[in-house]
């Protein structure tokens, strides 16, 4: 299991989280960042390229698998921009209060285990008109869908290092406090219970 999650899993995960449909959904969110950005769950690094740098005072990325931070430091490299990684989950952001203008999170929400304690985190950090960015997989609108999901997360949850296919993102986000103000959601191609999808701009309440 260790040689697995060492070498096998993370690019297992790179190859899957590379897919067209997935880096479109990165195209509409990430460019967006501005000022202050902290990345949560920055993985192998697919959101780099899709920053838009002259917007970028400073980038940070967190994310507790060093195995994916080398994959991530290689596209940072590629991509000429310079990221500060903090190796460590996000339910402890070690950073100040109301320090950070933008926060990114793209396909993370599903597999962080105390979901609610680090969107709480999120919001600490942001400053008051701060945004966050977010693109997310996770509970469909169709109830036999959800039926589904339900049944099978645990399974997919085992096999998968932990990535949760029934999570509610809007209401998630709500409970942390956030408003909804830009919100879009779609199936992406593939199997029903693995795709569908919510996107874009959480505020502070």
């Amino acid at each position: 299991m260790g040689l697995y999650a060492k070498y096998v899993f993370p690019a297992i995960l790179d190859l899957v989280m590379r897919q067209e449909p997935i880096q479109r959904q990165r195209e509409k969110v990430v460019p967006r960042a501005r000022g202050r950005v902290l990345e949560i769950g920055v993985g192998s690094g697919l959101n780099l390229p899709f920053y838009d740098r002259a917007n970028i005072d400073k980038l940070s990325a967190l994310d507790p698998s060093l195995d994916l931070q080398r994959l991530a430091r290689q596209r940072a490299e590629a991509a000429g921009i310079e990221v500060e990684f903090i190796p460590v989950s996000g339910e402890e952001i070690p950073l100040e209060d109301a320090s950070i203008d933008t926060v990114v999170i793209t396909y993370t929400m599903c597999s962080i285990p105390d979901v609610g304690k680090a969107l709480g985190e999120m919001y600490r950090v942001l400053k008051p008109e701060g945004t966050l960015l977010f693109s997310e997989h996770g509970r469909a609108p169709d109830a036999g869908i959800v039926r589904w999901q339900d049944r099978l997360n645990p399974l997919w949850r085992w096999c998968s290092g932990g990535c949760n296919i029934n999570r509610a993102i809007p209401d998630l986000l709500g409970a942390a406090g956030f408003r909804l103000p830009d919100l879009e959601s779609l199936y992406l191609p593939g199997p029903r219970v693995l795709t569908f999808t919510y996107w874009g701009t959480a505020v502070r309440s």
